[in-house]
């Protein structure tokens, strides 16, 4: 099979892959967004597997069918709220992937430097490639090794923050960001070292350098700024893959990681302007801090039974529920929509209200409540609804906590000072169903829980809503 057959199912590849770009803006396309990214990838497997340089049947088969049993075996078992670690897993092994295949790229390039007969399709290109096209090679992987070691301990530090086995607090070595500017600047360094001599020595320096650098970057970022790293980490990866795909001379890798790296980053600064942080900032580890000691909150939370709460839904006329992390946790979607299934057959209006970076996912609590089958027109964005609070009777938040804290506005010391929040607070009456008193993910105090137009309603968020069910027929 020859190239052109490669080239063009490439191509098809690389244009599905855009259509399903686009069609995950969406939510009513998302479906059909996926299909597009599931052909588009078969396609691009099938022409590689056939195409020029094809061989090792029984073990790619094999490496296939293992990987898409895993990949099966990991979908059903992981629940939604476990998607954000995951994502993170799923990063480390593009950057990790990223790692062995520039180390193969300059073992192949060593071996022919030595007078080795080339044996496979990018040894043949290597030895047709000039000296200058050979020192650009050499950038090409070393920026490819580079990008995905930082992508993998970064990836795993993300992971275990995520899932709870590494403390959410932003921590650093002795030294902090003058560590990172040490082991970039040693990383550069390296660069001409490597592209003079061809050594493996000063790759191994380089790769032990950015495997730090990624370490110490994300333990640097506290778990307020997690989404966000997320969606960095997100970038990177596509990153690293463009870079690898410009040293295998595979133009579909390099079209996929620009596309995921650009995106990646296009979403990552969306956030950041959404929490009002810096992107260079979050991406250096958490430069800056606050002036001084967060205001103290003062009073007392009140809480309120099930049947003031029915009582006063019964009441409104109009509803506006706030989700987050913990309705995902709890597994509450089903029960809330059903719970807004019977308030709006009572001809009462009720709409949700999604923070960008509500759940610690982008997009998490849109996944949820689509998976719920709550209609897409009463699911509005933060910028669509905030102005609507203080014509509202009733506001339920469900497990949320930085997203809807005045301390945004109100404390210019708060680690969240100037981010965009709900202004849940201005609604007539605030319902905030909440397993206890915690400070949630990030540690950071919430006046609105104090506020006195606001009442605690304690409890589990699944059986909290199973229970207003059992009111509100």
């Amino acid at each position: 099979m020859d190239f052109g057959f490669t080239t063009a199912a490439y191509v098809v590849a690389a244009v599905l892959f855009i259509l399903s770009l686009g069609g995950l803006s969406g939510q009513e396309s998302a479906k059909r967004a996926v299909w597009y990214g599931i052909v588009g990838m078969a396609l691009a497997v099938f022409a590689t597997l056939i195409g020029p340089g094809s061989g090792l049947w029984l073990l790619s088969v094999i490496l296939i069918a293992g990987g898409g049993i895993i990949g099966w075996y990991v979908a059903k078992k992981v629940e939604m709220t476990e998607m954000p670690q995951l994502v993170a897993a799923m990063h480390s092994l593009v950057g990790l992937a990223a790692v062995f295949v520039g180390f193969n790229a300059h073992f192949t390039m060593r071996a022919l430097a030595k007078g080795k007969e080339a044996v496979g399709t990018f040894a043949e290109l290597v030895a047709h490639k000039s000296p200058v096209e050979l020192g650009i090679l050499q950038v090409e992987l070393y920026l490819g090794i580079f990008i995905g070691a930082v992508t993998f301990t970064g990836s795993v530090i993300a992971y275990g923050k995520l899932a709870g086995k590494v403390t959410s607090k932003a921590e650093k070595l002795p030294g902090g960001h003058l560590l990172n500017a040490s082991a970039a600047g040693l990383s550069v360094i390296c660069l001409f070292w490597y592209c003079s001599t061809g050594g493996f020595f000063p790759l191994i320096i380089m790769t032990l350098c950015a495997l730090f650098i990624g370490y110490h970057l994300i333990m640097g970022i506290g778990g307020a700024d997690m989404p966000v790293v997320v969606s960095m980490l997100n970038s990177y990866s596509g990153w690293a893959a463009a870079a690898i795909g410009f040293s295998l001379s595979n133009d579909l890798l390099i079209v996929v990681g620009a596309l995921v790296g650009s995106s990646g980053a296009i979403l990552s600064y969306i956030m950041c302007k959404a929490m009002n942080r810096s992107f260079v900032s979050v991406i250096l580890g958490g430069f800056g801090g606050t002036a001084g000691p967060a205001m103290e909150v003062e009073g007392e939370q009140v809480a309120i039974d099930v049947d003031g709460v029915a009582s006063a839904l019964e009441e409104a006329d109009s509803v506006i529920i706030v989700p987050g992390y913990g309705m995902a946790v709890a597994q509450a979607q089903q029960n809330v929509a059903e719970l807004t299934r019977r308030l709006r057959a009572k001809g009462k209006e009720v709409r949700f209200a999604i923070h960008p970076v509500a759940g610690r996912l982008p997009g998490h609590m849109n996944v949820l409540l689509a998976e719920a089958k709550v209609p897409y027109d009463i699911v509005l964005e933060m910028d669509e609804i905030n102005e609507d609070f203080p014509d509202t009777d009733v506001v339920i938040v469900i497990g949320s906590n930085d997203i809807v804290n005045p301390a945004a506005q109100d404390d210019p010391n708060s680690p969240i000072a100037g981010m965009p929040v709900l202004e849940v607070w201005k609604a007539k009456q605030v319902f905030v169903s909440k397993r206890g008193q915690g400070t949630g993910y990030s540690g950071i105090e919430n006046p609105l829980f104090y506020k006195d137009n606001t009442r605690m309603y304690y409890g589990d968020a699944k059986q909290s809503v199973g229970d207003l069910l059992n009111k509100i027929s």
